[in-house]
């Protein structure tokens, strides 16, 4: 890619907006957690839809392959450019408007650059709940979001970012615009085709906006942190609190000790849930709608019910929002502050429910005799089966020595998963971490009919080339 085409693109979205010093392009080609790093000789900034579709027409005639981005939280490794500087990242972080914001129809159409947290806050200020709540949420983007079909902890109640969408905007390889930004709950006019940009990792499409659905704001909330002996009893607890409280149940995590020990140590402001340590928690939310229920004297019945029937040593009920937003804190904060307990090998995995307690007990010993000294932090959203089984190096162990080892330790974790019918990706996506993994959990029918459509719809194969699907099984099927 020469200069003359580098001018191009600056006539189309201006000099300021083409970013071409190393230092400027530096942090779009590392992935916050230093697993994944590109190279690449050009960051686009574009401010609009049209924008974006000049770009995408200019890089399809010039045969350019181009990385979209949005707020780089991703763990795949989606986000980044290969090692070879010949792809260009699209950063979306420049279409960043709220366009409307229906509170009576319960609707907001927003651009892919807007930030999680801004949503939220909007809805707040119209009062109204936009549901989907991540640790990233202060810089998470959601055109990110839909890319990687986002969870979180409120999918118990809500969904996953898939189920919060009733329409989108998305610039085709080509630079065509898909105009599907409708807002109606129900449109039975044949294929759905939102669907196939939503959780395709950016391999099919640039999300331009969406329309999302928003939520009455809940007049009550109740957060308390329940102490349990294992998860079997964390399972029997979710049971009883869901049969209790049903759809206004809205969180039900589930933590180690050993990742309360972390983010007491680590994290700022964080404070110890209980007077006496448990081996582990349960975090569990109510949100209330009704003036006809009385959400205290719920969770409190729940309480009493568990420690009646023996399955809670102890727990404490948060006294204001303060209180509440803590218990979260130590919840969200989980992931992140595993890096200060040095290198940290992760899975974000799903099996069926009622299986949480036998996979745990499995993959944590498997672990252990893998690497002796790890230390399992599993971790997660228990009531919908999604766990991050992550592993902390043993104490003073080196580093890249232990994080050699990702793919022994995946391997069997995921053999595990496997053998119980999960998911190797439940909420993170495939990009290139997983992407060699996916024909061995995938029939071959499926994985015929994903090459098709990436085929139809990018048959330059231009568009995040190598992730989800490698380029080899792109050109011949049979690599399968």
């Amino acid at each position: 890619m020469g200069d003359a085409i580098i001018a191009q693109f600056k006539e189309l979205i201006g000099a300021q907006n083409c970013l071409t010093e190393a230092a400027d392009i530096a942090p779009y080609c590392r992935e916050w957690r230093d697993k994944f790093f590109g190279s690449c000789n050009l960051v686009l900034k574009p401010a609009s839809t049209a924008e974006v579709s000049d770009v995408m027409k200019l890089a399809y005639e010039k045969n350019i392959a181009i990385v979209p981005q949005g707020g780089n939280t991703g763990l795949v490794g989606a986000q980044i450019t290969d090692d070879s500087a010949d792809q260009v990242v699209l950063s979306l972080e420049r279409l960043n408007a709220i366009r409307t914001l229906d509170a009576e129809s319960n609707v907001a159409i927003v651009e892919a650059g807007v930030i999680l947290e801004t949503l939220q806050q909007a809805a707040d200020e119209s009062d109204r709940l936009f549901p989907l709540s991540l640790g990233a949420q202060g810089s998470c983007q959601i055109g990110g979001n839909l890319s990687a079909n986002a969870g979180g902890t409120n999918v118990l109640a809500y969904g996953n970012m898939r189920d919060l969408v009733l329409g989108l905007e998305v610039v085709l390889p080509d630079g065509r615009i898909f105009n599907g930004l409708r807002s109606l709950r129900k449109d039975n006019t044949g294929y759905d085709l939102k669907h196939l940009f939503i959780g395709a990792e950016g391999t099919l499409g640039v999300i331009t906006a969406a329309s999302l659905k928003l939520y009455p704001k809940p007049r009550e909330q109740q957060v308390a942190v329940f102490a349990v002996d294992d998860p079997e009893m964390a399972l029997e607890l979710f049971q009883l609190a869901r049969g209790d409280a049903g759809q206004m149940m809205t969180g039900f995590e589930l933590m180690p000790r050993i990742g309360v020990d972390f983010t007491l140590k680590h994290g700022e402001g964080i404070r110890d849930p209980l007077e006496e340590p448990h081996p582990w928690y349960c975090l569990i939310e109510l949100s209330i709608g009704s003036k006809a229920v009385n959400g205290r004297a719920l969770i409190e019945s729940i309480f009493e019910e568990a420690f009646e029937a023996g399955l809670v040593r102890d727990a404490v009920l948060a006294e204001s929002q303060q209180q509440a937003d803590d218990f979260w804190r130590l919840r969200h904060g989980m992931s992140e502050i595993q890096k200060f307990e040095g290198g940290s090998i992760k899975h974000d995995i799903s099996v069926p429910v009622k299986s949480i307690p036998a996979f745990l007990a499995r993959a944590i010993a498997a672990s252990e005799e893998t690497i002796p000294g790890c230390r399992p932090v599993p971790f997660g959203h228990m009531g919908d089966g999604n766990i991050h089984f992550n592993i902390s190096q043993p104490v003073g162990a080196d580093r890249e020595a232990f994080l050699a080892r990702w793919t022994d330790l995946s391997t069997v974790i995921h053999g595990i998963v496997k053998d119980m019918n999960g998911s190797i990706s439940a909420e993170h996506g495939i990009g290139t971490l997983k992407r060699d993994e996916l024909p061995s959990v995938k029939d071959r029918v499926e994985m015929d009919l994903m090459i098709g459509i990436k085929t139809l719809l990018d048959p330059k194969g231009l568009l995040n080339p190598d992730k989800v699907l490698s380029v080899t099984a792109l050109k011949n099927n049979s690599d399968l």
